[in-house]
């Protein structure tokens, strides 16, 4: 049996862990055989390739709250009144605080059923609010992926654009008709075909060296990521973070900021403005009655599979449809979805050490989580399905 974590250790692995961040960026550096154990014990078995057509994702409910822009008011539905097993959910609770756990939120229909936090702030010195921000890791590339669309359209980009018409050419150390084939669309699905086996988070031309041809090979890598930043800006006219601000952030009353931690540029935010990018995310780019993104191809194609080398990929989303899937630093295939106790249509925001997004239409649920990764995977897939396995118990 595994023993009972202090609050005391929690709080020492939390400094830990984040200042292993600022040294590594969010490279899920988790051990290859650590990984595999995981599926095996699932019952997955792997391969070198399957493809399969997935649906597209339901559509939510039309009767979505939305909380005001300002202030705290946000409206809840108490769990029993849903159904939900209550019995369960104080021992799914008792779980998340003991797994380093610092936000956990639920909304059904837009307003919170379960808004629970945990322990102490990142450095240590008070407890953790609803107020207390948090580093989002790998979670936020969806945050980036949706300010692309934003961009393309205000008719400021093209995903089909070659990348060097906004970074320039000679951004990699590739030949120019190498770099040519390199597009928006290829550094938002992870298939650039640029070397992983280096720096995964320089983004300096000699970082980026040529391995396969775009398209053809995927793997998680951030730099190419990083570096949509730098095709916004040049895009729109404007830095990005401004941009996202604008266009993104405000209209929907979300309060956070993008922090340089070493090579990778990192949001962080409170619980609730995460919560709020995943009910826009569920009422399909819609807040209230303003439409924030109203490119429906766009948003289909960021939940959906965007290529057929890993199909649990859409544009940096992370996605539960998939009859096969890959993940980071593996060259495997796994048959199966990620989240196997998590429902078919869930698509996720996913970062280091368990920040997690996630929305399933057929529900209409969004589910957050903020914290420390318990046993340092590094991996969050474990983490996810160690969260769906019990909320299949509260959730009839």
């Amino acid at each position: 049996m595994r023993a009972a974590v202090s609050l005391n250790q929690l709080r020492l692995k939390s400094k830990h862990q984040f200042e292993c961040m600022l040294k590594t960026g969010d490279a899920f550096l988790c051990s290859a055989a650590k990984i595999l154990i995981y599926f095996f014990l699932l019952g997955v078995v792997f391969f070198w390739g399957c493809n399969q057509e997935s649906s597209p994702n339901p559509a939510p409910s039309s009767a979505l709250y939305f909380p005001p822009l300002e202030g705290t008011q946000w409206d809840t539905i108490d769990p029993e009144a849903l159904g939900w097993n209550t019995s369960e959910l104080e021992d799914l609770l008792l779980n998340l605080e003991l797994k380093g756990t610092r936000a956990f939120l639920l909304l059904k229909d837009g307003k919170i059923v379960v808004e629970a936090y945990f322990g102490q702030n990142l450095i240590g010195n008070a407890p953790f609010t609803r107020d207390t921000p948090w580093y989002w890791a790998s979670a936020g590339k969806t945050l980036t992926a949706f300010t692309v669309g934003l961009a393309q359209e205000a008719g400021s980009l093209s995903i089909n654009d070659p990348t060097y018409q906004y970074l320039g050419e000679g951004w990699t150390s590739l030949t120019p008709s190498q770099e040519a084939g390199i597009t928006i669309f290829h550094q938002l699905n992870m298939t650039t075909g640029l070397d992983d086996s280096g720096n995964l988070d320089g983004t300096s031309p000699a970082d980026l060296q040529y391995l396969a041809a775009p398209g053809t090979r995927w793997s998680y890598h951030n730099a190419p990521y990083t570096l949509l930043e730098k095709v916004v800006s040049e895009a729109v006219g404007s830095p990005f973070t401004q941009y996202f601000s604008d266009n993104l952030a405000k209209p929907i009353g979300m309060n956070g900021q993008w922090v340089w931690v070493g090579d990778n540029h990192v949001y962080f935010s409170n619980a609730r403005s995460m919560a709020r990018f995943g009910l826009l995310m569920l009422a399909e780019g819609k807040w209230s009655d303003d439409v924030i993104l109203e490119d429906k191809g766009f948003l289909n194609e960021m939940i959906n599979p965007s290529q057929n080398l890993n199909e649990n990929y859409g544009y940096l989303w992370w996605l539960n449809q998939s009859s096969s899937f890959m993940v980071p630093r593996l060259r495997m295939v796994f048959s199966g979805a990620p989240i196997p106790s998590g429902p078919a249509d869930m698509y996720s925001g996913m970062g280091r050490d368990g920040q997690f997004v996630s929305v399933v239409p057929s529900q209409n649920l969004v589910l957050i989580r903020m914290g420390d990764n318990p046993d340092d995977a590094l991996v969050p897939f474990l983490l996810l399905e160690d969260i769906w396995t019990a909320l299949t118990k509260v959730i009839p």
